[in-house]
């Protein structure tokens, strides 16, 4: 159930970007940015830091690959809203729709890197189950993947298990592909600030 509340009660500052958004853009903006600016105070501002900080901080995983682990969280999550986004973001990072593609219809048969596929199925159990083991760490650093590289893994994972939890109990409005594309460029060029 849509929650009208993403339609009403900006202040004149958001109010005016998100004019801007679908002046330049020519897309609505999308209903991840809504909330952000509904409540920055109580939501907005910390999970903008948090998630930047996450999607664009430094970190030896490329931004292609934590927008794929963020299509994949979305995925297992089944967040029509944050697969569709991230989707198109790591495809336009990467410049290469059929290798996202694959990693979310088959991650054993997609021709990705095996830590990036032993990260990804590390995530994939930790959003399933809400815990992972010692063996599955143990497979992840076997796979090549840093301990630091494991930590900006979870902290991907832990923004996109929010958000996605989020975009569902809010009823986010699913976009056309051209404006996911558009979503896309934006958070290519600007990140998640």
């Amino acid at each position: 159930m849509r929650l009208d509340i993403l339609n009403h009660g900006y202040r004149p500052g958001p109010k005016l970007l998100f004019a801007l958004i679908r002046l330049f853009s020519g897309h609505p903006p999308p209903d991840a940015a809504k909330l952000v600016f509904y409540r920055p105070d109580f939501y907005g501002t910390r999970a903008k830091e948090f998630t930047h900080e996450a999607m664009r901080g430094p970190s030896d995983w490329s931004v292609g690959d934590r927008e794929l682990m963020a299509a994949y969280v979305s995925a297992v999550n089944e967040s029509a809203f944050c697969v569709g986004a991230h989707t198109a973001t790591a495809t336009q990072a990467y410049q290469d729709g059929p290798r996202v593609a694959a990693v979310l219809a088959d991650l054993d048969t997609a021709p990705i890197a095996e830590p990036l596929r032993a990260t990804l199925r590390m995530l994939g159990t930790l959003t399933r189950e809400g815990t992972v083991g010692a063996e599955d760490m143990r497979a992840v650093l076997a796979a090549g993947v840093s301990p630091q590289q494991v930590r900006d893994a979870l902290a991907v994972c832990a923004a996109f298990n929010t958000t996605d939890r989020l975009a569902d109990a809010f009823g986010f409005e699913l976009l056309t592909p051209e404006g996911f594309d558009a979503g896309a460029k934006y958070l290519l060029k600007r990140g998640y600030r």
